[in-house]
């Protein structure tokens, strides 16, 4: 858009201000001013999911509108000293005059930072009333929510098969892996369907409608007696009930038509009424009607969909289409007295383990690596074992009906042998029962989990920086920004001359300036967790191997790896958190479930989860209502379930 037609829209806008102000804050503020922004990365930490979220300076989303940009431009008012300009928060943080967490963004008498006190003037000129005034002229231009047509996940794929075909095959293992974006696989935005996945769902399809009749009609998708091979009346019965099944809504007469057509060349062919239905479960299969929901033609079974594959994870049943046939999901009470029966359902722990999943991002854990000279105890069945603890734990809390912040500083979990053996614990009588953990031991909720400290970590060492950064996306929903163009990752070499510890060699990489104002954010967090190595065993000391160089080799001058064993400093806080220090997992665990950002970010995720998308700032209301419900519920996370399925962006998406 050119900035004529900028002002253009603007100008459109009711708007009782001075001539030409409008047209000469537009041109100064968004087309000067957040430009600088922009390349100083501002944004990334000053948004509701940014490290400096509660901040007074919040920034628009990515993709704002102009009008949207102005307002926030207004919106900077409080951060200006009307009296003395020149000693502005809004001038003086991002340079670095006065102490910024996110250290100098830009330089001190710089073209940038001229531009920037241009605004300030600009605004030192108008009272914070005005602001306000010019804010709410330039209203209605909020971000509207995304669309909401989605389309089923690998695990939702193979649900709905088992469900509909009654097939155990799970036929997407073998699909293309899918995308991890904002933390889950499930989001829209990465799922359009390649030309690989096409090709795999064609394969599934045919596999899948072969086996239908191999042994008869033994799952009972043929719902009436043929009497011949082309049987219309037949025929018609099965593509109503098997299609409704299939796109969760009843089949339009064009759709009869087709399917129909299909059906009776297939059926006379062979001269076999299975024939025909095969044929058409084949082709079903690989509509988009199938493979998407969420575009359904009526709105009560748009919602039907959506409650199936939020709460089940699976395809609607019976029941289910039966009330969105009936129009019996037109109202909140109506879907929150389903929401709550679903819920109920043992079904729904399906998809409760399926978000734990994700957001605990098992697919890293299953798929982890170890050195094996340094963890030979590790395998692919101990990662297994650990991401059962996390889910017996988590079930636990949920079904248990217990304050989601126990997720976080329980003092219990469930293990078995080889777990009991990683934690120093009795083993327990039966595999994954409750064990008590020692206070001694230093372990309490999530961060204390082999799951989580395993995750976190690198093959053959434990990661500060990763685990900082975790706690910081996926239990604060604070947006890390990526490293700096050009700028080495590698840390300081450790030889026999200087063997330093993790702790130590991060220090020396947080002399570079680019890289500290990330670094500070999350590796004093990590170091609080370092007393577990990298598959969660304690440790009193971290253990560090120098191994000869090709040089030492040659020379003989080295022939055998040197081994030190270097102490250990735990001391850790959470930047942005009051009174956060901590010095093991279960102190770091006390502060995240007393913190509100914490407890907030709980009902993000589940709310990325179950719309398919980031929140936008048109959802806010939304979650801040959702979040009400959650506390007053004393942290039940099944409230939160249902809070999150009647809510307004769930059930009225695209109305």
């Amino acid at each position: 858009m050119s900035r004529l037609t900028r002002v253009f829209l603007l100008a459109l806008t009711p708007f009782v201000l001075i001539a030409g102000s409008v047209e000469e804050d537009q041109a100064l503020f968004v087309d000067e001013v957040y430009p600088i922004f922009e390349r100083a990365q501002c944004r990334l930490c000053h948004d509701d999911n940014g490290i400096a979220t509660a901040t007074r300076v919040q920034f628009p989303p990515e993709q704002a509108s102009s009008a949207r940009l102005l307002q926030f431009g207004y919106a900077l008012r409080p951060v200006v000293d009307a009296a003395n300009p020149g000693e502005s928060l809004l001038l003086t943080k991002p340079t670095q005059k006065v102490p910024h967490t996110g250290g100098q963004r830009i330089a001190l008498g710089s073209a940038d930072a001229a531009t920037l006190g241009r605004w300030v003037q600009a605004l030192a000129g108008i009272s914070a009333e005005q602001a306000r005034g010019r804010i709410a002229q330039l209203g209605g231009a909020s971000e509207s929510s995304s669309g909401s047509v989605r389309r089923l996940t690998h695990a939702q794929y193979n649900n709905t098969v088992r469900d509909l075909l009654g097939s155990e095959t799970r036929p997407a293992a073998n699909f293309p892996p899918e995308d991890y974006v904002d933390g889950f696989s499930n989001q829209i935005s990465a799922q359009a369907a390649s030309p690989i996945l096409t090709e795999a769902y064609n394969g599934a399809a045919r596999k899948l409608a072969r086996a239908a009749f191999l042994a008869g009609d033994s799952h009972g998708l043929i719902p009436c007696e043929p009497s011949g091979p082309g049987d219309p009346a037949c025929r018609d019965e099965f593509l109503r009930e098997f299609g409704r099944r299939a796109f969760r809504r009843r089949l339009s007469e064009p759709e009869l038509t087709s399917y129909g057509a299909l059906f009776s060349a297939a059926a006379r062919q062979d001269r076999a009424f299975s024939s025909g239905a095969q044929v058409v479960i084949e082709a079903m299969l690989q509509s988009p009607n199938f493979l998407f929901y969420g575009h359904e033609d009526s709105r009560d079974h748009r919602i039907a969909s959506r409650l199936a594959y939020f709460l089940w994870n699976t395809t609607p049943d019976e029941s289910l289409l039966e009330a969105a046939d009936n129009g019996q999901l037109n109202s909140s009470a109506a879907v929150e007295k389903i929401a709550r029966k679903m819920l109920a359902d043992p079904r729904a722990q399906d998809s409760v383990d399926d978000f734990l999943a994700q957001w605990m991002r098992f697919d890293r854990l299953l798929l982890a690596v170890r050195d094996s000279r340094i963890y030979p105890e590790f395998s692919v069945e101990l990662a297994a074992s650990m991401a059962e603890e996390t889910r017996t734990v988590f079930r636990d809390i949920v079904w248990g009906g217990k304050d989601f912040n126990t997720f976080f500083t329980a003092d219990y979990s469930f293990v078995d042998q080889e777990l009991a053996k990683i934690y120093g614990v009795t083993p327990p009588a039966e595999p994954f029962g409750q064990v008590q953990l020692p206070a001694s031991a230093g372990r309490g909720g999530i961060l204390g989990q082999a799951s989580f400290l395993t995750v976190t970590s690198k093959p053959g060492e434990s990661s500060p920086t990763e685990r900082g950064k975790f706690i910081r996306e996926q239990f604060l929903c604070q947006i890390m920004p990526p490293p700096p163009a050009g700028v080495s990752t590698q840390l300081p070499l450790v030889t026999d001359e200087m063997p330093l510890n993790n702790r130590q060699q991060l220090s020396i990489h947080l002399s570079n300036e680019s890289c500290a104002n990330c670094h500070r954010l999350i590796d004093p967090i990590g170091f609080g967790l370092e007393h577990y190595d990298a598959i969660g065993k304690f440790r009193e000391t971290q253990t560090v191997e120098i191994r000869p160089t090709v040089d030492e080799q040659r020379t003989k001058r080295k022939t055998e790896a040197t081994e030190y064993l270097l102490p250990i400093d735990t001391t850790a806080y959470i930047q942005g958190i009051e009174n956060s220090e901590f010095a093991t997992p279960r102190e770091a665990g006390q502060v995240l479930a007393s913190d509100p950002v914490c407890r907030r970010c709980t009902v993000k995720q589940l709310f990325r989860y179950a719309l398919g998308r980031h929140e936008t700032e048109a959802d806010q209301t939304s979650i801040d209502q959702v979040f009400q419900q959650f506390e007053g519920s004393q942290f039940d996370f099944r409230e939160l379930i249902i809070a999150i399925a009647v809510s307004e962006p769930f059930v009225g998406a695209d109305q």
